[in-house]
């Protein structure tokens, strides 16, 4: 349901309407617990592309796998023809630390550096700490180099400004919906939220080949990327402030009950 309430004004939608680009010449590092490149339904357009946890480069634990199929999986996928970039920060438990993360923040920034694609890439980051001011940082210096972060504002069913990276100033910060438009009642929320997208009983891909469905802003925020990388595809390149804001004017308003002093966004293609 989450990528036909995408391109609908109305809820219930069954069906998901997007341009054919589809994302066809964007990059989504997906900053999380890694990705089963080898899924079926990534196409081959998953790569491994760093770890900073010793010894490990798979999804060991699943969720890294599920939001780049919200991403960018040829039948779960926002941006439907994407190239997935696996940033391995969480362990197969799904435990990191602020370190890991801004150590593959860092590395996503510099290989997009590299590669001279920065104006084509997105990054993703579906976790959440306690408020870190060297996260707020990281995320500064990828936002003021062109890449744009976007991420979910967490599941505390609290006020977001209290969580890295989703208080970082630079990011573009994504709290989570439910089928009915109601904000999820475990979806964080305040003044730092961007806007707001599916993320109740999303499916999407597994670990092992198949599919899976899963809840949090976990799964809103890579709604976002995708669209980011979707409209990065389509349109002209927008540095991520502007993108963010782009996103944001797209979106249909006030539909979202208790928003609990968020921004009633709701993200539109």
């Amino acid at each position: 349901w989450g990528l036909a309430r995408l391109s609908s004004r109305t809820p219930l939608a069954t069906s998901y309407n997007y341009d054919e680009r589809a994302g066809n010449t964007s990059f989504a590092y997906i900053i999380d617990t890694g990705i089963n490149v080898k899924h079926r339904d990534f196409e081959k357009r998953a790569k491994f592309g760093y770890s900073s946890i010793a010894g490990q480069t798979g999804d060991g634990q699943r969720h890294g796998t599920h939001v780049a199929g919200i991403v960018g999986s040829k039948t779960y996928g926002v941006a439907k023809k994407a190239t997935l970039i696996a940033v391995k920060v969480l362990d197969d438990t799904g435990s990191g630390t602020m370190t890991t993360v801004i150590e593959g923040l860092q590395w996503a920034l510099q290989d997009a550096q590299k590669n001279k694609r920065v104006k084509k890439s997105i990054a993703n980051m579906s976790l959440a700490g306690s408020w870190s001011q060297a996260m707020d940082d990281a995320i500064q210096a990828a936002t003021v180099a062109g890449l744009l972060i976007v991420v979910a504002a967490g599941n505390n069913n609290a006020e977001t400004a209290g969580f890295s990276p989703a208080a970082a100033p630079g990011a573009c910060t994504v709290a989570a919906t439910d089928i009915s438009d109601r904000r999820a009642g475990f979806s964080n929320w305040g003044a730092v939220v961007d806007i707001f997208a599916p993320g109740v009983d999303i499916a999407s891909t597994s670990k092992d080949g198949g599919s899976v469905r899963m809840s949090g802003t976990s799964m809103a925020s890579p709604h976002i990327a995708g669209l980011a990388a979707y409209m990065l595809s389509i349109g002209k390149y927008r540095a991520p402030v502007d993108m963010c804001n782009y996103m944001k004017g797209l979106a249909i308003k006030d539909v979202v009950t208790d928003p609990m002093g968020s921004v009633n966004l709701l993200a539109y293609n």
